[in-house]
């Protein structure tokens, strides 16, 4: 079973994500998927506040700013995973220091290391951000990363057994049942 799990910053949607594995996740082994590269103080800090979040949860955590096939290498078959989240993962790959990809490139290789992770789990719950909403343009680089991002997001949507935005800390299911 797959769910998306979508919503604003600081909707509530990185624990209702949490809570929400859990809910699934059994017996089964559980894998937080951290995909955030930490440049600074405030990157630090965010990580830190993750951390804290799912202390004794019991999660396994697997550090993947990018490359996520290499964390479906390192995951035991049936476990449950959490992946947060898709706009990290899509900036990494898109934005590597000496060049910037293009969107439909990007969103191949994201796609195709999602796969690999669901390949290995009983129960895959991914986050991303809504960034589309603002009605704000940006400059090419970053809109491309928005294209990128909305092409993953679209698709996994697609591929879905359930999608759930997550506004002001409310669950707002969107395709499939509330469990």
């Amino acid at each position: 079973m797959m769910t998306l799990i979508t919503g604003g910053s600081g909707s509530g949607k990185s624990a209702y994500a949490e809570d929400y594995l859990l809910s699934l996740a059994k017996e089964e082994k559980k894998y937080y998927i951290a995909t955030m590269q930490i440049y600074d103080a405030e990157g630090e800090r965010k990580v830190m506040r993750h951390r804290d979040l799912r202390r004794g949860k019991g999660f396994q955590t697997i550090e993947a700013p990018r490359d996520l096939k290499k964390a479906a290498a390192k995951m035991e078959p049936g476990a449950a995973a959490l992946l947060e989240c898709l706009s990290n993962v899509t900036a990494n790959e898109m934005f590597t220091g000496e060049s910037m990809k293009e969107a439909k490139e990007t969103a191949g290789k994201v796609l195709r290391g999602i796969e690999a992770i669901r390949r290995k789990t009983s129960h895959l719950v991914l986050v991303t951000n809504n960034v589309f909403e603002d009605g704000i343009t940006y400059d090419e680089g970053t809109m491309e990363y928005l294209r990128a991002l909305g092409m993953i997001n679209t698709a996994l949507a697609e591929q879905a057994d359930q999608v759930v935005e997550v506004v002001v800390g409310i669950p707002v299911v969107l395709k499939g049942r509330e469990k």
